[in-house]
């Protein structure tokens, strides 16, 4: 990163922080749709000479079939040679103008980033390498194979971490045969199948402009935002959106398994089908999630587990919502001879909380920490750039990020109580434990 580019974003960081504590105003979103079809979110950030880019693909692993890590890899390999460019040609236009370009794909979305200096020709340059990168990637063989040999030791070493082995090993018992249910990053057999052929054919279907979405953050004016979103997605056919992913089934009874993993810790993750980006729950769990285990060391989940009885170091909850429910996720860390008890606690925490739901005061404190930490959250362009993605990707209101503290603070502790109520049912858990103990799996009464 040139000197100048990274003096400018320690800048904006703190230009940025102090504005954003001054006032809860979120930023003025734009929104339209360009000639070649994509849809455009926008704000204006004149202070300083950057933009921030990020355009989205209806594109995550849960489109891949049978070939697990195809969008992962399909991504990857965006920046490894495009146009007449190698890897290396690129990585140096990139590099010599201070900007940054990457790319990465989840289970919903493949998401290809930039972010550069607005004074030319940087500018141009830099976009000029986003549209070839983004319509005519090369997927060379050699590239193809390097980045293949990364990835197996990539997932080589997931075998190693005990939380890995346990989230894969969760969301396959969550999400069953839904294609959620499969790590975006793919497994050994089908990442050595790949062919180029399969990432040319997923590139043709999925990055078209029709299913594009592109974000907007930066020391722009509207008619210049226009041009930029129509130059990066011209060359892409219109193509058109996929149909929509299949429903999730939840769960029909609750499951343990057990992984034996030669460690003196066990880890602990449960989880079942949560909600969906735009339920209208969202803000009812999301508050009662920062009681219950989101809030780090003040979460009941840590006064329980941590601070009364010294069972973990740290234990969490959240809800992921995607285009189709994602999941509600709990977990641990702890000793071996502790493991029980530790999942007791934790599943009986999660069964009062349901019951009882928070206390005024607990409520009170949650909204506090929310709407206190919200400038945080919008206190540089590449936040506000992040949800500009999530909301034109996921078809939220414009007014999200204005009307956010507005929701938290209109939630009640009826409205959790109902809303978890609804949505989880601790006897209808997926558990996995990584750790002592035989290998296998059975169905369990989690509420015994």
């Amino acid at each position: 990163m040139s000197i100048e580019f990274r003096r400018l974003a320690q800048w904006s960081a703190g230009c940025l922080l102090l504005v954003a504590t001054a006032s809860l105003a979120a930023p003025t979103i734009q929104s339209w749709d360009s000639p070649s079809g994509a849809r455009v979110l926008f704000v204006e950030a004149p202070d300083l000479p950057m933009v921030d880019v990020r355009v989205v693909f209806d594109a995550g692993s849960a489109r891949d079939g049978e070939r697990s890590g195809l969008a992962s890899m399909t991504a990857a390999m965006l920046t490894q040679g495009a146009g007449d460019w190698s890897a290396d040609a690129i990585a140096e236009r990139i590099e010599s103008l201070g900007a940054r370009l990457s790319a990465s794909a989840d289970r919903d979305r493949t998401t290809v980033s930039l972010r550069t200096l607005t004074r030319q020709p940087a500018m141009t340059t830099a976009l000029e390498t986003l549209a070839t990168v983004l319509s005519a990637p090369s997927f060379g063989a050699s590239d193809l194979e390097r980045l293949r040999a990364n990835r197996l030791t990539a997932l080589r070493q997931d075998e190693e971490s005990p939380r890995t082995v346990g989230q894969k090993a969760l969301y396959r018992k969550v999400f069953g045969d839904h294609p959620y249910a499969t790590d975006p990053a793919g497994e050994a057999t089908t990442i050595s199948a790949l062919t180029r052929a399969d990432l040319e054919a997923f590139h043709r279907r999925y990055y078209t402009s029709a299913n594009a979405v592109v974000a907007i953050v930066g020391a722009l004016e509207r008619a210049q935002a226009e041009t930029l979103a129509e130059q990066v997605t011209a060359a892409l056919p219109r193509g058109e959106r996929p149909a929509p992913l299949p429903n999730v089934t939840e769960l029909a009874t609750g499951i343990l398994e057990q992984v034996a993993f030669p460690s003196t810790q066990t880890t602990v993750i449960a989880g079942q089908p949560g909600i969906r980006r735009g339920d209208p729950d969202y803000f009812p769990l999301y508050v009662g999630n920062h009681i219950l285990g989101g809030s780090g060391l003040v979460s009941l989940l840590m006064e329980e587990i941590r601070e009364k009885r010294g069972l973990s170091y740290s234990t969490y909850s959240y809800f992921q919502p995607l285009a189709q429910p994602g999941p509600f996720l709990m977990g641990l860390q702890t000793k071996n001879d502790q493991a029980d008890q530790a999942r007791d606690v934790m599943l009986d925490t999660l069964r009062r909380f349901i019951a009882d739901g928070p206390t005024a005061a607990e409520l009170t404190a949650a909204k506090k920490n929310i709407t206190g930490g919200f400038p945080l959250r919008v206190a540089s362009n590449s936040d506000i750039v992040g949800y500009l993605a999530m909301i034109g990707f996921y078809g939220l209101p414009l007014d999200y990020l204005d009307r956010f503290n507005e929701r938290i603070e209109s939630v009640t502790a009826e409205q959790i109580r109902d809303a978890f109520a609804r949505r989880l049912d601790p006897s209808r858990l997926a558990i996995v434990v990584v750790g002592g103990g035989t290998a296998g799996a059975e169905a369990v009464d989690a509420e015994g």
